[in-house]
């Protein structure tokens, strides 16, 4: 029992790391003062913004240190890079000292690279700690990094809401105290052991209650950011970390299972219900699904789904006899079944993962990109004092659509659709928000929404990237697969980055005002071009992942064919 409960407290440790180490979702917030003490043209405060996304090219490098490091040494490791990385930034933007931009550019790079091992750092915690259940543990906590530059806007509002530079000093002391808080738990990791199907289902209740909990911490978040003044703040902050804290009455939860069971009516438990976050014959069938060999053409699926389609409430998508041109291609090198696992080599000939690909950088490393330029966007717009309030807007939705990614987990039992089918979903937004933003010219209003809408799909696209790379191209293989996966976000980064600020600065001819020795661009000509660009290319992410979801739903429906054939044999053995 007490091993249950020191793992619900490493896991709370997790969140809270998740929590405030999301440093690169606040750079909006400083970006502008940035570029006017160093005096910087737009391109070049790209490249800086690029250089923060560049950090993740190195974060293989967490899992070097781990083969020969213990995990609380990497964690503090990456605490201290970021200390260090942001601490000399905080120095230089309050003018203590002068650094060259090339200096600046290694140390966002830097700054970059510690939020990867934290990431590595937590997603160990969960692989170790929760084996059974790791899809649950490690999308509730990602979900908590999106929120970071709400808790953030929050802290500086508390303390000085007049100075962007104290994001710079938050976020270099921040993370390392909660490196200090979360080290107890981190050391006192229990002994694994295997958990019974009775014990992984009350894990996915618990999870089920962190979610509610999770939604409610977002949605105050977001109401805190509207009413937040001087005088409240603190105390709004303050009931912020109170809701990060709540989670470590769990332990208490977990001592009281037992009574929970015995004395509430069984139809509340989790077996059998609505609610199934993690079927325990689901893991047996992944490893048979692995373990199976079948051809890539496409028809044995569709003949099994055929042969018993109408017993299951699946969405079906049976073939024609006659097969068109489109047809064929889509059937092409199609995947057959879910988890097979693909090395890098063969990972980069498939079709599938390079419509994925592009999917994800023409999808969710746009709605990046348009955070790192939230600053800049508003002060052209003319809404420079609404930036901290944009800043947590974005991060809220952002929160919410990562969280929103366990969504078909939750609804499986009565209604099931592809994992591909609902990035898909998570896509639709995102084109219609740049348009509309090019159209609206500088209204408050439509700028709030918009920045709502594509933290949401950028959100969702973050926390379920990890479960549809697992599923599509197998999960001992995930880590590697990733990693080359998310290779998009500093090229997307830099190539998205660098044309919005190539027409940001061909523009400042046409504005009026001049800040110090930086010119800014000030009115709806600066963004309109770029927002346009994005438009048209998350409308080539939309087709992609269409394209993607067309050639895997097959295997999906497969795979949730056999796990309810397999879920329906073990109830009538039992």
């Amino acid at each position: 029992m007490a091993g249950e409960s020191r793992k619900w407290m490493i896991l709370v440790a997790t969140i809270w790391i998740q929590a405030f180490t999301g440093t690169n979702f606040d750079f909006s917030a400083y970006s502008s003062e940035l570029k006017t003490v160093l005096g910087l043209s737009q391109v070049q405060l790209n490249y800086l913004a690029t250089a923060s996304d560049l950090g993740k090219l190195f974060g293989w490098s967490s899992g070097l240190a781990l083969m020969y490091m213990p995990l609380s040494v990497v964690m503090f490791m990456s605490a201290f890079v970021g200390f260090f990385a942001y601490g000399l930034q905080w120095l230089l933007i309050r003018s203590i000292i002068t650094l060259p931009y090339f200096l600046v550019f290694l140390l966002c790079l830097l700054a970059g690279c510690s939020i990867c091992w934290f990431n590595t750092v937590c997603f160990v915690l969960c692989t170790q700690n929760f084996p059974a259940i790791r899809p649950l543990a490690i999308s509730l906590t990602v979900s908590f990094n999106g929120v970071s530059a709400a808790l953030y806007a929050l802290a500086a509002d508390a303390i000085n809401p007049s100075s962007n530079a104290l994001y710079l000093l938050l976020n270099a002391l921040i993370p390392l105290l909660t490196s200090i808080v979360a080290l107890p738990p981190i050391l006192c990791q229990p002994s694994l052991e295997p958990l019974p199907l009775d014990a992984v289902g009350c894990d996915s209740l618990i999870f089920l209650i962190l979610n509610i909990l999770a939604v409610l911490t977002g949605v105050y978040l977001l109401i805190s950011s509207i009413s937040s003044t001087f005088t409240t703040a603190r105390l709004l902050f303050a009931g912020a970390i109170f809701l990060l804290v709540l989670p470590l009455c769990i332990p208490g939860v977990v001592y009281a299972k037992k009574w929970f069971r015995q004395t509430v009516n069984t139809s509340f438990c989790l077996e059998g219900s609505d609610f199934i976050l993690v079927d325990a014959d689901d893991l047996e069938l992944h490893k048979e699904l692995i373990t199976q060999t079948g051809s890539s053409n496409g028809n044995g699926v569709s003949n099994v789904l055929k042969s018993d389609g109408s017993n299951h409430e699946l969405v079906g998508y049976n073939l024609t006899q006659q097969e068109s041109c489109c047809e064929k291609l889509i059937k092409k090198d199609q995947l057959v079944m879910l988890g097979e696992e693909h090395r890098a080599r063969m990972l980069v000939r498939r079709l599938d993962f390079w419509l994925y690909y592009i999917a994800y950088l023409c999808g969710g490393t746009i709605g990046l990109v348009y955070s790192n330029n939230l600053g800049q966007i508003a002060q052209s717009l003319g809404h420079s004092s609404n930036t901290s309030a944009l800043i947590t807007l974005y991060s809220a939705f952002s929160y919410f659509g990562r969280l929103l990614s366990a969504a078909p987990d939750y609804i499986r039992a009565k209604f099931y659709f592809a994992r591909t089918g609902w990035l898909t979903i998570a896509l639709l937004p995102t084109p219609v928000t740049f348009f509309l933003l090019a159209e609206s010219g500088s209204s408050s209003i439509i700028l709030h929404v918009s920045t709502a809408l594509v933290g949401l799909s950028s959100g969702f696209i973050f926390a379920a990237a990890v479960s549809i790379t697992s599923e599509l191209f197998g999960p001992n293989s995930v880590g590697v697969n990733h990693n080359i996966l998310i290779t998009n976000i500093p090229i997307g980064s830099l190539v998205y980055g660098m044309f919005a600020a190539i027409i940001y600065d061909a523009n400042v001819s046409s504005s009026i005002s001049m800040i110090t020795d930086t010119v800014v661009c000030m009115g709806r000509r600066c963004y309109f071009s770029t927002f346009i660009l994005w438009g048209s290319l998350s409308i080539v992410g939309l087709v992609c992942s269409v394209l993607l979801f067309l050639r895997t739903r097959d295997a999906y429906d497969h795979f949730e064919l056999n796990r309810q054939i397999s879920s329906s044999t073990t109830q009538l053995l039992a």
